[in-house]
């Protein structure tokens, strides 16, 4: 022990140059990347000063201060787009969340291994179709036309005298939505929960059923706490992203169900281009920033959640 070196001496850093020259390589494949988030996420950021002007690309930029913010907090449509983003977004956090996990369980249960591989695919291949052709096949299949296979079921089972447009009356929208939304994403995230219930260790389950435990037991005690901190994991990182809500609302979405199928991505696009006359894209500016702020808002309660739960952050 007398002979032990001393544990406090600092090893001296080589010089930026030697480290440069040494990493080179990497530092050259870096070099796109670096291009591309300065291009498409730092420079439109010069964009913000617009939100204080008004602007409409006829003439120049005229400084309003905080006009369009005040005139943004006083239109009654802005505030049903941004309730509507943040219901349709959480309660469809939580339904497809609930469901991925639910078929979760189900899938690793399957004894069978071709079954489960035939059933893995099957609830797989709805996420990777776009929501164009999603939103295309669901107006046919809800159609309250002849054409409605969904109608003409429940019409001949008694169910409903008449047709119904699931996806053109507000009081049926949302739902419909939940359900489309559910058949879309939940087989990716299936995949998480998969993922994770393939590191529990079998000899668990061994020893739960030497004990005695039933199946249901061995789910309720052994998988499903296995299963608690993705599950956490995954609402607070996808919590983080419920105001960029747009693709799903915007095509699936018509002038008769504005009222429950405006979210703000959707009214910014409508302000844009929709408007009627010569958009103010200091307006709509202002619309974005607004969002962006509640996002990053969003963003740093959830990292801070996820130091609670994980023990470290998200960003």
């Amino acid at each position: 022990m007398e002979n032990a070196p001393p544990t406090n001496i600092k090893i001296p850093k080589k010089p930026l140059s030697i480290r440069l020259l040494k990493y080179k390589w990497f530092y050259l494949m870096f070099i796109p990347v670096l291009a591309f988030v300065i291009v498409f996420y730092y420079t439109p950021m010069v964009g913000i000063r617009y939100s204080f002007t008004k602007y409409n690309l006829i003439r120049d930029p005229v400084f309003v201060g905080l006009d369009q913010f005040k005139r943004l907090f006083s239109m009654p449509n802005f505030w049903s787009a941004f309730y509507n983003t943040l219901k349709l977004s959480i309660v469809k956090l939580l339904l497809n969340t609930g469901m991925a996990v639910v078929l979760s369980l189900l899938l690793h249960e399957m004894v069978n291994l071709k079954t489960k591989k035939l059933a893995q695919t099957i609830i797989y291949l709805p996420h990777f179709l776009s929501w164009v052709v999603a939103a295309s096949v669901f107006q046919l299949l809800l159609s309250p036309t002849t054409a409605g296979l969904f109608n003409q079921v429940l019409l001949k089972l008694g169910i409903i005298d008449k047709g119904i447009y699931f996806l053109g009356k507000s009081s049926w929208w949302t739902p419909t939505y939940y359900v489309i939304n559910i058949w879309k994403d939940t087989g990716w995230g299936t995949v998480i929960f998969m993922a994770a219930l393939s590191a529990i260790d079998p000899g668990v389950y061994e020893a739960a059923s030497i004990d005695g435990a039933g199946r249901w037991q061995k789910m309720w005690h052994i998988t499903l706490p296995a299963l608690a901190a993705t599950i956490l994991t995954v609402l607070i990182l996808n919590l983080a992203k419920v105001m960029n809500l747009f693709e799903s609302a915007f095509v699936l979405q018509n002038d008769a169900v504005m009222d429950k199928a405006q979210v703000l991505q959707t009214y910014i696009y409508y302000q844009t281009f929709n408007s009627g006359g010569i958009p103010d894209y200091g307006y709509t500016t202002a619309v974005g920033l607004f969002k962006s702020i509640v996002g990053m808002i969003l963003v740093l309660v959830c990292n801070y959640a996820s130091k609670k739960v994980r023990g470290r952050g998200i960003v």
